[in-house]
């Protein structure tokens, strides 16, 4: 008996260790122990600069074991243009991952994998979010009516310093849910404060140890451990979204759809449409939501932060919308053409930031050659876009906050190849015109109407992110006067 458990003992423990070897021609990385992988090897504080170093000792492309699985890892411009942009039909496919999986069963358009099934939904959801004022002069209004709001709720707390990530996370989820739902929040809206605060914490958790936990040891999942909050999370969304699909169904008007889940309802009745089912339709509402509310939300909170960090470029920014505007009371996006200096500032946060910093995993369709390796179909591949926004190659000045990177000798504004908060390729943020419109209005609206300022005269304020699928900010409070008071 005892030497049988031994060698169940040692079967195992050669199993782990087989399982752990890189495959032929595969990236190298630092050797990792069974089951554990690499993960005791990074830093909480900065896994991104931990990332920064292997690269300079393995290159541009190097592999690490994360939750049992060998993951490739690129790092600069170069080698995230190939996997997105040179070779992006080849690695739009999306790896598995278990937890995500059994949420939303392989529906929706993130994490779905390249084929014609992605193909028709993202087709489809472009067009009815483009039908639905994605791109139009109404949309333009919409933002414009939401920065208005916004600036009004702001202007309640004159005086006094606040947080304004609710403000922020209400106007921004709004205009999602104008294009969605066809209506607006309020911050202490019933709907409203559970979705933010379940997006908040799945995005969260979903990256950390108990979701790899679950997607490395398959005995694991259906134990009472901490892990099932995140399912029964997502549970939680997609409930309140089957009731907001229920009310919509109940007073659907055929032929006059009132958004984006009036008309996909009615393809739905439609027989010969295949793939459009209500658990698509619940997964994509999550998708978006998810993608339309919590990265925008986040870089809104970054902008604030960092106006308050360098006033002087806040002052500028203000010198020149106002030399722009006069009189007049609002901008349109396309007067982003006639501030380069505001536009590259808004542009520069971003980059500093890099709200998304791995982006969304990326997978080979089928075998690939990648970089002088060969990559296996399936294989998870991070597309490091904070690399790629300090690559020394590409940027004037990659590791400090300077517009200048995005301004040319003559002050005219210039976006760079290497800019890619959005992506690129075949798999780009659906949302990205619409995430830039939401940006330059939201954010010159507030610099039209207020001055920003630190209330903490005895110390800077922290830039340091939060890493994450989100890279945050630590929580903050910020003052802010009504220009005519404070002039």
């Amino acid at each position: 008996m005892v030497i049988l458990s031994w060698l169940i003992v040692l079967s195992l423990l050669f199993l782990c260790f087989w399982k752990n070897q890189r495959p032929k021609g595969f990236p190298p990385g630092p050797w990792s122990p069974p089951l554990i992988g690499n993960l005791l090897q990074f830093s909480k504080k900065d896994p991104l600069k931990d990332l920064d170093q292997l690269a300079q000792k393995y290159g541009p492309v190097f592999s690490l074991n994360i939750g049992g699985r060998l993951v490739v890892f690129t790092h600069g411009f170069s080698s995230a243009k190939e996997v997105l942009v040179t070779k992006g039909i080849e690695f739009a496919g999306r790896s598995d991952n278990p937890i995500i999986d059994d949420i939303v069963k392989k529906k929706g358009i993130i994490t779905v994998s390249y084929g014609q099934v992605w193909k028709e939904q993202r087709r489809f959801s472009l067009m009815l979010l483009r039908n639905f004022g994605l791109g139009k002069k109404s949309m333009e209004e919409k933002i414009l009516g939401e920065a208005t709001s916004l600036t009004e709720a702001f202007a309640e707390y004159t005086g006094a310093p606040f947080d304004p990530s609710l403000l922020l996370e209400t106007a921004v989820i709004n205009i999602m849910s104008s294009i969605l739902f066809g209506k607006r929040f309020e911050s202490n809206d019933s709907f409203l404060g559970p979705v933010m605060d379940v997006i908040h914490e799945t995005v969260k958790m979903i990256t950390g140890p108990w979701a790899m936990l679950y997607n490395a040891v398959p005995l694991v999942r259906k134990l009472p451990l901490p892990h099932q909050r995140i399912v029964a999370q997502a549970h939680e969304i997609l409930a309140l979204l089957e009731k907001e699909i229920k009310e919509h169904r109940s007073t659907l008007v055929s032929g006059e759809p009132r958004d984006f889940v009036d008309a996909y309802l009615e393809v739905m009745n439609q027989a010969e449409q295949k793939g459009f089912e209500e658990e698509q339709l619940l997964v994509l509402l999550m998708d978006l939501l998810f993608a339309g509310s919590e990265t925008m939300s986040e870089t809104l909170r970054w902008a604030l932060l960092y106006f308050v960090a360098f006033p002087e470029i806040q002052e500028k920014c203000q010198k020149e919308i106002d030399a722009f505007l006069g009189s007049n009371s609002n901008l349109q996006c396309e007067d982003r053409e006639k501030l380069p200096y505001t536009n590259a500032v808004i542009h520069e946060i971003q980059r500093c930031t890099t709200v998304v910093p791995l982006g969304v995993a990326h997978a080979p369709i089928q075998n690939a050659r990648f970089w002088g390796y060969q990559i296996p179909k399936g294989t998870t591949i991070l597309t490091n876009l904070h690399s790629v926004h300090h690559d020394e190659s590409q940027w004037k000045f990659p590791h400090e906050f300077n517009p200048s990177n995005f301004l040319n000798a003559k002050g005219e504004f210039v976006k760079p190849e290497a800019f890619l908060p959005f992506s690129a390729g075949p798999r780009v943020c659906l949302g990205e015109n619409l995430a830039r419109m939401e940006l330059f209005l939201f954010l010159t609206t507030i610099l039209r109407n207020f001055r920003l300022s630190w209330p903490h005269k005895s110390q800077a304020p922290d830039l340091t992110p939060n890493f994450g699928v989100t890279q945050f900010s630590s929580s903050f409070k910020i003052s802010m006067k009504g220009l005519q008071e404070s002039d």
